[in-house]
């Protein structure tokens, strides 16, 4: 059952992330589910010694944890669209 929860919190994640970002019309669902566990590995080892809290893919889910998940996916879209197009939006 965890793992369907990361699946759908990672998925809806992904998707704010790419609205946020604004690729989201690139994106599918797979996409959107793999931008925010990836999203979520990077923001836990990156921003959660810094915010506090730690990763959806470790099983926490409060607020701290959605955040560094959320932002983490914002950093891994940016990274993306750096190399893409040599620019972040």
């Amino acid at each position: 059952m965890g793992l369907i929860v990361v699946l759908v919190v990672g998925g809806i994640i992904g998707w704010l992330a790419s609205m946020v970002m604004r690729t989201d019309a690139q994106q599918g669902i797979f996409l959107n589910i793999v931008v925010g566990i990836v999203g979520a590995l990077l923001g836990g080892f990156l921003l959660a010694p810094l915010i506090g809290g730690a990763s959806i893919t470790t099983g926490a889910m409060d607020i701290r944890s959605l955040l560094v998940s959320f932002l983490g996916a914002i950093i891994l879209l940016a990274i993306v669209n750096l190399f893409r197009r040599n620019a972040v939006r």
